[in-house]
């Protein structure tokens, strides 16, 4: 069997390599310092991440899925024919399997991720699954600039950008709505959004889904000093933090945080800092939307909402969106 090959994104790597130092380095010196999301998602983080979605605290995962299964043919019939499927941000791909399965005769499936070893799997079980189907992986940060390979999106009728599991809510607004064009420029002035945003519901409801009884978030924000000491040279001591994941009314989001547990220092490309005891890296925001929210930031991104599917509780939206 044909192994799926895959697009890495290598332009100047040695330059983008000291891009991302300047960017974390840019990060740990705000007040309070940050670290960017995409440092969960290394082979082990992946896994992490899917472990998280089976975790019964955890209900984006299975609120998104019970979308997908009632009314995946409904987005099937607005997304039309022959369409490209182009998936930021892909990992297991489980949603989209269920999209896949109601689309008329999809011509293409392009998932981009940045962990490359765990997209290679999920690239290969999808052309086992599906042999009719294209799958052409890119390797790649979807919140920088990347290429689509060209030959599979020639042929299709449309190219469709699918973004679930409310990933849009690790943005602060501005970056969001940035984010947003962006993803309208890929879909084209033909072709579509369809976005999973998350609701905001009860406090304890969204608190518990981000600090799990088994621990596995914790070790999943910890993961992100792992993958940093590996790929950068940093030089975190993981021991020295504790995860913490409270609900911040006023911007409406949780937060993750790395709290530490003792004074500590680290470095990266020459430089030090310290955090005393009880201080904390920030490492992720998760924000919670309104369906006026989400409807007003993809109108500042050049979309207008055409359909919105939700489960029964409000706390889970798919919505689909077209260039205004």
């Amino acid at each position: 069997m044909k192994q799926p090959s895959v697009a890495f994104d290598t332009r100047r790597e040695q330059e983008a390599r000291q891009a991302r130092v300047e960017e974390v380095l840019a990060g740990l010196r705000e007040d309070p310092p940050r670290i960017s999301p995409i440092w969960f998602y290394d082979r082990r983080g992946s896994l992490l991440f899917e472990k998280i979605c089976e975790l019964p605290e955890y209900y984006p995962t299975r609120t998104e899925l019970g979308i997908m299964r009632v009314h995946a043919a409904d987005m099937a019939a607005l997304l039309g024919p022959r369409v490209a499927l182009v998936e930021p941000g892909s990992g297991a791909s489980l949603k989209t399997r269920l999209l896949l399965d109601a689309l008329d005769r999809p011509a293409a499936y392009v998932p981009v991720d940045i962990s490359g070893g765990h997209l290679m799997d999920a690239a290969r079980a999808l052309r086992q699954d599906y042999p009719s189907l294209r799958v052409e992986p890119v390797c790649a940060d979807f919140t920088r600039p990347f290429s689509l390979p060209a030959a599979p999106l020639r042929a299709t009728r449309r190219r469709i950008v699918y973004f679930p599991g409310s990933t849009i809510g690790n943005f602060p607004r501005d970056e969001a709505i940035e984010l947003l064009a962006r993803l309208r420029g890929i879909a084209g002035e033909d072709g579509a959004l369809l976005l999973g945003v998350d609701r905001v519901k009860p406090k304890a409801v969204m608190e518990r889904a981000y600090d799990d009884a088994a621990g596995v978030t914790a070790e999943f924000n910890l993961n992100a000093l792992l993958h940093l000491n590996r790929e950068l040279g940093t030089d975190f001591d993981p021991s020295a933090f504790g995860h913490r994941a409270p609900w911040v009314a006023e911007h409406s989001r949780i937060e993750m945080h790395l709290v530490a547990r003792r004074d500590t220092t680290f470095s990266l490309d020459g430089e030090s800092f310290g955090l005393a005891r009880g201080d904390y890296l920030l490492t992720e925001y998760s924000h919670k939307y309104t369906l006026e929210d989400a409807t007003a930031k993809a109108a500042a991104a050049g979309l207008t909402l055409r359909r919105a599917w939700s489960d029964p509780n409000e706390w889970f939206s798919v919505l689909l969106f077209e260039p205004a």
